[in-house]
């Protein structure tokens, strides 16, 4: 059985967002995936030519906030 699931990590521990099908003490294998931030999973929806690690700087970075300029 494979599932998948959202978790937080807080205070070295992960938790997931909702209650797993899991028997007490069962052991499992866990592979880690950050989240995206919703740009960067939209961004071909969008007409985006580039790559998505360009689009992620363009909208989080600091560094292009147009309301810098102002």
């Amino acid at each position: 059985m494979s599932i998948t699931v959202e978790a937080t990590y807080e205070n070295g521990v992960l938790k997931p967002a909702e209650p797993l099908p899991l028997e007490e003490h069962e052991k499992v294998q866990v592979t880690i995936h950050p989240a995206s931030s919703a740009i960067v999973q939209a961004y071909g929806i969008m007409g985006w030519k580039g790559d998505a690690e360009t689009l992620r700087r363009l909208t989080e970075d600091s560094e292009f906030d147009p309301e810098d300029d102002l």
